[in-house]
């Protein structure tokens, strides 16, 4: 009878085990780990970042002083320390890098990633009013959570937002409570949210030093690594969409589309730098804004810019900013 007992006992454990793989659950960090259609910002689908390597900078050693951008911070990955800042603690408003925080808590409050979330018709009409940017699901479609965190963070869909928010919350309002509270917890003190999707409001406001802790936790779930390193997604199909709606980072397709960033990406790459993801942001108040992450000589580093003159039809400064700051630090490292 023992031996029987301890048979079912391995049988048992033997199935969670291969659960947990073919769920990517892990026990320890408590994270699902996604292994979606994606191509990754690397060769093969592999997270170009080599953590932990290189030489770490001291704080002074990089200048932000020479950008577009008139709000700035820099800050390494791995010790969270402030390398250089620029007006960092000043108030500004953050647009759609908003939607890292939205992100952050939609994840944590995320318990069955396979369910099936209906896009609702009556969310669109003040979404066209506002101007908000969508991701492109149409009312009616059916998608995952999954679904919804790419296209909340890679094409910065509002409507992904809002949907997201009232499947958790019940309503957007209470989610944005939810928001409030994880600023409080991540020591955000010159934060205040009042939507999901970071359309402006006068109340809505933040600094790039606390856009900068925030984009530091966010790497630190394996989730929102994954989705902030993603260059395109494509969901499964969808009724609107039978072959899957293709989700395109905002922040890669600006380099694709505009020569000049993307001689600056090459020479970038070229003297030991990578631009490995992040999420962009813009309204007329807000200017031209990014979050982003690169990596150099195998240490990686985030840099958050907000403030940048311009809009969607004007160069890219917050991305010029970004490119701009990596080298320099690829070139200090190299001296």
């Amino acid at each position: 009878m023992r031996k029987i007992l301890c048979y079912l006992v391995l049988i048992v454990l033997g199935v969670v085990f291969i659960w947990r793989l073919g769920t990517g659950w892990d026990r320890d960090k408590r994270e699902l780990v996604p292994t979606p259609n994606v191509i990754l910002n690397g060769e093969d689908g592999e997270d170009p970042a080599e953590k932990n390597g290189g030489a770490a900078l001291e704080p002074g050693d990089i200048a932000l002083d020479a950008l577009y951008s008139p709000y700035a911070v820099l800050a390494d990955v791995e010790s969270g320390q402030i390398l250089a800042e620029k007006n960092g603690g000043e108030k500004m408003y953050p647009a759609s890098m908003t939607k890292l925080m939205a992100a952050l808590v939609a994840v944590e409050h995320t318990q069955d990633w396979s369910g099936k979330i209906e896009i609702p018709q009556d969310i669109f009409p003040a979404l066209y009013a506002a101007h908000a940017s969508l991701a492109g699901f149409e009312p009616g479609e059916e998608v995952t959570p999954l679904d919804l965190l790419y296209g909340m963070l890679l094409p910065s869909g509002a409507e992904c937002c809002t949907v997201y928010a009232v499947w958790l919350a019940g309503d957007e309002e209470t989610f944005v409570d939810w928001m409030n509270e994880k600023a409080a917890e991540l020591g955000m003190e010159h934060t205040h949210f009042c939507n999901t999707t970071g359309l402006h409001d006068d109340g809505h406001y933040s600094t790039a030093e606390d856009m900068a802790a925030l984009m530091l936790k966010c790497l630190q779930n394996e989730t929102l690594r994954s989705v902030l390193l993603t260059k395109e997604y494509r969901t499964g199909a969808l009724a609107g969409h039978p072959e899957g709606l293709c989700l395109e980072s905002t922040l890669f397709q600006a380099v694709e589309e505009r020569e000049e960033l993307a001689r600056m990406l090459e020479k970038t790459e070229h003297a030991g730098a990578a631009l490995l993801g992040g999420k962009t942001g813009y309204t007329s108040q807000a200017g031209l804004c990014l979050a982003s992450i690169g990596r150099v000589d195998g240490r990686e580093y985030v840099l958050v810019t907000a403030g940048a003159e311009g809009n969607h039809q004007t160069e890219s400064f917050h991305v010029e900013d970004a490119l701009t700051v990596y080298a320099k630090i690829a070139e200090k490292i190299r001296k």
